[in-house]
């Protein structure tokens, strides 16, 4: 199936590549600090269904023109969803979720459906869960993440190494920051993998950098986090240590409980945090958030083909709603504010 799939002769158009390549020139600028905007990296925990999550990518280009003076938004289009045990596996694996699999036809449609995102203007983000598809789908991306269940196997760490674009690499569900660090110090050396050439190395991906996403252990938003990791990315050789904070996942935790709106508490903690922290500050980058057209989630397995929600409310993680949405990302571009001139200070 790998084979068969890398044979697919999905390209983007040259117009929707000029955009791509574009979009990702300005993140690398963010990561190496050139450009003081924020990366946020917001959207549906999953990308289904494909005309829920096109309504919300028209909305967000709107949203991301308004506020590009001082955010640079990246949308989630997320076709893979790694499962702690078991459920649905996402748009490129399931198409149909009360279908069986069918990978040919999820990543034609993951593929119609980033290049329409592209398309809009908006910079497309996926998870690399199964590389060869993956692989295909990257011609899309202006971003990509190796998850948290993914960070400590060496072909995800091989793939972020060779892929070329920019890649976040989480730390594992633990919450170990030292793990995550290792993640991006093997990203960004050069590693075997058979999905780039048969007998040679990867080049080494200089814009691997890490994500704080919480764990086991508790969230680790806080600046003292974000300032001890990057101080041992530094320790560990890397000379410009960037980092991004997942507002959501265990960072959003409260009374035992996912919250979705923990998700703006934790952004506006962070920028308030790094106003009085110059060291923190010289490290983030930006944030990772959920978000769809309407607040919470519906249990897939509690729904038919019948019963399900198909208006754009998250049938994985839940989400904030648009409306809140929009007020969290015009708050934090005001804030950005600040946040922008205290770090040319």
């Amino acid at each position: 199936m790998g084979e068969a799939i890398l044979e697919i002769g999905f390209r983007p158009s040259k117009k929707a590549a000029e955009r791509i390549e574009r979009d990702r020139k300005e993140i690398r600028d963010i990561l190496d600090g050139k450009d003081d905007r924020l990366l946020v990296v917001v959207g549906p925990c999953s990308a289904w269904p494909e005309e829920a999550v096109f309504e919300y990518a028209k909305r967000l280009s709107s949203l991301a023109d308004e506020v590009s003076g001082r955010l640079k938004i990246v949308m989630r289009v997320y076709t893979q969803k790694p499962r702690t045990v078991d459920g649905w596996n996402g748009l490129l694996v399931q198409p149909d979720p009360f279908s069986g699999p069918d990978v040919k036809d999820g990543l034609r449609r993951a593929v119609m459906l980033m290049d329409g995102v592209v398309m809009l203007g908006l910079p497309v983000a996926d998870e690399a869960l199964i590389l060869g598809p993956s692989l295909v789908l990257s011609q899309w991306l202006s971003w990509t993440a190796i998850g948290a269940r993914s960070s400590e196997d060496q072909e995800h760490r091989a793939y972020a190494s060779g892929i070329g674009i920019p890649v976040g690499m989480k730390h594992p569900t633990s919450g170990s920051i030292e793990v995550g660090i290792n993640g991006v110090v093997a990203a960004r050396s050069s590693l075997f993998s058979p999905l780039f050439s048969t007998d040679s190395f990867t080049a080494g991906n200089q814009y691997a950098h890490l994500v704080l996403r919480g764990g086991a252990t508790g969230p680790n938003y806080g600046t003292d986090c974000i300032r001890d990791a990057g101080r041992l990315m530094r320790e560990k050789g890397i000379g410009i240590p960037s980092i991004l904070v997942d507002a959501s996942h265990d960072n959003a935790v409260l009374g035992g409980r996912k919250d979705p709106k923990r998700q703006a508490d934790v952004i506006r903690a962070v920028l308030g945090g790094l106003a009085a922290d110059v060291e923190a500050r010289g490290y983030f980058r930006g944030f990772m958030l959920e978000s769809f057209l309407e607040s919470g989630n519906q249990d897939l397995k509690k729904c038919t083909e019948e019963t399900v929600d198909r208006s754009g409310c998250s049938v994985t993680d839940p989400c904030l709603s648009w409306e809140e949405t929009v007020l969290l990302l015009r708050d934090m571009a005001a804030r950005a504010g600040a946040f922008m001139g205290a770090k040319r200070n």
